[in-house]
C-alpha cells in the first residue's frame, strides 16, 4: 500500500505518557493488521502532549510488537546528536529486526537557529489552489523560533560550548558509518540494511541534500502546507542516481481524520487548532483536548490566523471525502507514498480512523 503512519505518541487531556505509549505500540500493530507500509515516529522535546522523545527507543518496541511493517523515524534531530550515537542507535535495532529499519533524518535544530539569527521578514504569496490542492500562505516560523523560552530550550538540547557541523557533513558521515568507509567503525550500526531518508519543509539544504546523496526525501505538507511543492520540486531538480535509489522518491505527509460520517469526523478534529496554537504561542505541543474542552476555548482573531494554515489543510471527513482528497495531494505533488498522521483524543477514534482510511483507500 502507498499510505504509511507518522505518530507523535500524543498524550490525551486527562492521560499519562505511559498511556501515550501503550497506544503507540496498539496502533503500530493495528496498522499492519491494515495493511500500511511503514510506520514512524517523530522526535520532540519539551512537549507536554507529545511522548516520542526518543525515536531510537521507540522504535524498537514498535518493531519487537510488529512482525512485517517497516518501523523508522520522522525525524531524528542531528541537530542535537552526533551521527555516530545515531548510527549505533539505529543500527541495534536493525541488528534485531533486520530489513525493516528506515532512518529519517531531519535539521530542525539547525533550521532553527538559522532562522532565529537572520530574524528577517518572511515573503508570503497569496494563498492559491493548484490543480485542487490548497497552498496557503506561509506561516512566518521566525515568530516561533525567536520566542525565549525556546531559545533557553535549545541550551538544554546540547552539551555547553558544542557546535553542530554542516547538516551535508552529518549525513556523509552517517552514510560512510553504514557503508564501512569511515575511518572509526560504528558497531552496532556498520553494514546494516537501514535506510536513510531525509525529511524537509522547503526546498532549502535538506532538500538539496537528500537529491544530490540520490537518497529518498518526505515532504511535509503536515508542517508547512505553503512549501510542499517548492520542497518535491527542489529535491527532484537536485537529485543523481545512486546505488540506493536510480529515481526520486517522495513521502508527502498529510494530516487526517477519518469517521463514518462528516460530522463525527469534523467533532474528532475539532481540538486540533487548540493544539497548533499551543506549539505555535511556544508552549509546546498540549495535552490533545477532547472536542468539549476545545469548544470551551474563546478564540481571538489572531488567534485564528496564527492556525488558519494548518487547520484548512487538514483532511477530514468520510472515507471517501478523505482519501479522494489525499489522491489529489498524490497527484499535484507527485507522491509515490502519503504518509499520514492522526491525532484524536480518544484512542478508539484514531485506530478506527485509519482503519476506515485504509479500506477506502484500498477500494480503488
Amino acid at each position: 500500500m502507498t499510505l504509511s503512519i507518522l505518530d507523535l505518541a500524543p498524550i490525551p487531556s486527562g492521560g499519562t505518557a505511559a498511556d501515550a505509549l501503550r497506544n503507540t505500540i496498539d496502533l503500530a500493530r493495528q496498522a499492519e493488521r491494515f495493511g500500511y507500509r511503514r510506520y514512524w515516529v517523530a522526535e520532540h522535546h519539551f512537549a507536554p502532549g507529545v511522548a516520542s522523545s526518543a525515536p531510537a527507543v521507540l522504535i524498537g518496541l514498535i518493531a519487537a510488537a510488529t512482525d512485517t511493517i517497516r518501523v523508522g523515524s520522522g525525524a531524528v534531530q542531528l541537530g542535537h546528536q552526533t551521527p555516530l550515537s545515531v548510527v549505533e542507535q539505529f543500527g541495534l535495532v536493525d541488528a534485531l529486526h533486520p530489513g525493516r529499519v528506515d532512518l529519517g533524518i531531519g535539521r530542525s535544530g539547525q533550521r532553527r537557529a538559522e532562522l532565529a539569527a537572520a530574524r528577517t521578514p518572511v515573503e508570503s504569496p497569496a494563498e492559491r489552489i493548484v490543480d485542487g490542492l490548497l497552498i496557503p500562505k506561509p506561516f512566518d516560523f521566525s515568530k516561533l523560533v525567536t520566542h525565549p523560552q525556546l531559545a533557553h530550550h535549545a541550551t538544554l538540547l546540547q552539551q555547553p560550548g558544542a557546535r553542530t557541523p554542516g547538516f551535508a557533513d552529518q549525513i556523509d558521515d552517517v552514510l560512510a558509518f553504514l557503508g564501512g568507509t569511515h575511518e572509526a567503525h560504528a558497531v552496532p550500526g556498520e553494514g546494516a540494511g537501514l535506510q536513510v531518508w531525509i525529511l524537509g519543509s522547503s526546498g532549502g539544504q535538506s532538500a538539496q541534500v537528500a537529491g544530490e546523496r540520490g537518497l529518498p526525501f518526505a515532504a511535509n505538507y503536515h508542517v508547512s502546507p505553503a512549501s510542499v511543492l517548492e520542497a518535491v520540486e527542489a529535491y527532484r531538480e537536485a537529485f543523481k542516481p545512486s546505488s540506493e535509489l536510480a529515481e526520486p522518491y517522495v513521502v508527502v505527509s498529510a494530516d487526517a481524520v477519518v469517521a463514518g460520517d462528516e460530522a463525527t469526523a469534523r467533532e474528532l478534529a475539532s481540538p486540533y487548532a487548540l493544539w497548533v496554537r499551543s506549539i505555535r504561542t511556544g508552549a509546546g505541543a498540549m495535552r490533545y483536548a477532547t472536542p468539549a474542552e476545545a469548544a470551551a476555548h474563546s478564540w481571538t482573531d489572531a488567534e485564528r490566523e496564527l492556525v488558519r494554515d494548518r487547520v484548512e489543510t487538514q483532511f477530514v471527513g468520510t472515507p471517501g471525502q478523505v482519501a479522494e482528497r489525499l489522491r489529489v495531494l498524490r497527484r499535484v505533488t507527485g507522491a509515490d507514498e502519503l504518509l499520514v498522521t492522526t491525532i484524536t483524543h480518544d484512542h478508539d477514534d484514531r485506530v478506527r480512523s485509519y482503519e476506515l482510511l485504509a479500506e477506502a483507500w484500498n477500494r480503488r
